[in-house]
């Protein structure tokens, strides 16, 4: 019998029924005695556009029913090295985003006391930014892996200095991400005017716009990524936005021209190695999806920052 926690197999329990909790994992109350735990935010009201990230955990959690503990492709044995449950979702104020923010930031103050990565189901972008005020906490300035059709780095939305489009500016402000340690891949579309990029590129921000990722394997891009963060604390972001809507349609901002899935699979798998401290998959809205496609990519990019966790063992 393994001393760490096991996704319910599909020989034991049919893959529709039981524990509706990521992968069928147990469920716990606090991330004590946790090496890693998953995360839900149901949160959509720092969105612009099309609603419905407020039930995108669920879904994630519904759609990973179909994965399983060993990974075919790296060989890596997460189930086998480290100890994972799904600790449920933060109680959100649905009504009041800067409650919202305090709120987040506290339940991730907490989960990081018990030296627990956090992997987050969003939910939508605006939830980073409290999350990184919390690692920065822990583990001061962190490296940053963003995966996006969008910089979110705009001054403000309506007026307002937070919501889903502003995250990274207020995250670079504030001192929260490391210099020279930050990577966006993915950035596409139409823009305000022809320097909308600029500003990430003038804070130090290596930016990999969507078109220099086409007809390739990005596994030469993720070296290079390895090099440039060192052994720096690094955060993976992944808005599913980055991944082209022809395989993830369900969410908000949709752009053509985005990532492949096998594209997102490598520069996940291309973070092994790091010392990743945690990770998010963001924007999956599950009413513009009707087949859960867009969140089986995002419960099995979860599962896949899971699996490059430090310390998690690979197969020979």
């Amino acid at each position: 019998m393994s001393e760490f926690n096991q996704p319910l197999g599909g020989n034991t329990m049919p893959r529709f029924a039981g524990p509706a909790t990521m992968m069928r994992l147990p469920a716990r109350v606090s991330a004590e005695g946790l090496d890693a735990a998953f995360i839900g935010i149901p949160m959509d009201i720092g969105t612009s556009n099309r609603p419905g990230t407020r039930l995108g955990p669920r879904q994630i959690r519904d759609e990973s029913r179909m994965l399983r503990p060993y990974n075919m492709a790296t060989r890596a044995a997460p189930f086998e090295s480290l100890q994972v449950a799904d600790i449920g979702d933060v109680p959100i104020n649905t009504f009041h985003l800067p409650k919202s923010i305090d709120i987040i930031t506290a339940f991730f103050d907490d989960v990081l006391k018990h030296d627990c990565i956090p992997l987050t189901l969003g939910g939508d972008h605006t939830m980073t930014l409290p999350i990184l005020r919390a690692m920065a906490k822990k583990h001061g300035p962190v490296g940053l892996i963003h995966i996006d059709a969008h910089a979110d780095v705009n001054e403000h939305m309506f007026g307002e200095e937070i919501a889903h489009g502003t995250t990274f500016r207020r995250a670079q402000e504030e001192g929260l991400l490391a210099r020279e340690k930050v990577v966006q891949i993915g950035l596409r579309g139409t823009g305000y005017a022809a320097a909308d990029f600029d500003w990430c590129r003038d804070q130090g921000f290596r930016v990999v716009q969507a078109e220099a990722c086409w007809y390739q394997s990005l596994a030469p891009l993720m070296q290079e990524v390895r090099e440039q963060m060192g052994d720096t604390p690094v955060y993976i972001s992944f808005d599913i936005d980055g991944l082209d809507p022809s395989v993830a349609p369900g969410t908000g901002t949709v752009e053509m021209g985005g990532l492949t899935s096998h594209q997102g699979l490598e520069i996940v798998r291309g973070a092994a190695g790091l010392n990743i401290v945690g990770g998010d998959l963001v924007e999956v809205s599950p009413p513009y999806d009707v087949s859960g496609n867009t969140a089986l990519m995002g419960a099995t990019l979860l599962y896949e920052m899971l699996c490059v966790l430090p310390g998690v063992k690979r197969g020979d």
